[in-house]
């Protein structure tokens, strides 16, 4: 029971469901180029980005000065897992989450995120 309400916590923000979706799309983000497209503060970003971790949805690993997340496939959850499968079906046609597939293609990390 304690894993499945930690997966349910972790996907209750509408910000955390719009990462997941995001690195649906493009395996490697960084939290400047999440921050660039969701309007949010880096710490607000990163907090969401503990919160899935903590839950098993995504990884980070850190590569030169940036830290990529993506999708965990390899969640030891159950939970997780399949949460990650029916969200891949889930909110494509939503308004926000095409204006976001519209931008992310565009955001690079070598333009946005300064050392």
């Amino acid at each position: 029971m304690k894993h499945f309400v930690k997966v349910m916590k972790a996907l209750s923000d509408p910000s955390r469901v719009k990462i997941i979706k995001m690195l649906q799309q493009r395996n490697d983000l960084c939290v400047c180029e999440m921050r660039a497209v969701l309007k949010l503060a880096q710490p607000t970003v990163s907090k969401h980005l503990k919160i899935l971790e903590d839950a098993g949805l995504v990884v980070g690993s850190k590569e030169k000065l940036w830290v990529n997340y993506r999708l965990n496939t390899a969640s030891p959850s159950p939970y997780g897992a399949a949460m990650l499968k029916q969200l891949h079906q889930w909110l494509n046609e939503d308004p926000e989450m095409r204006e976001i597939f519209k931008i992310l293609p565009a955001i690079d990390r070598n333009d946005i995120c300064k050392p």
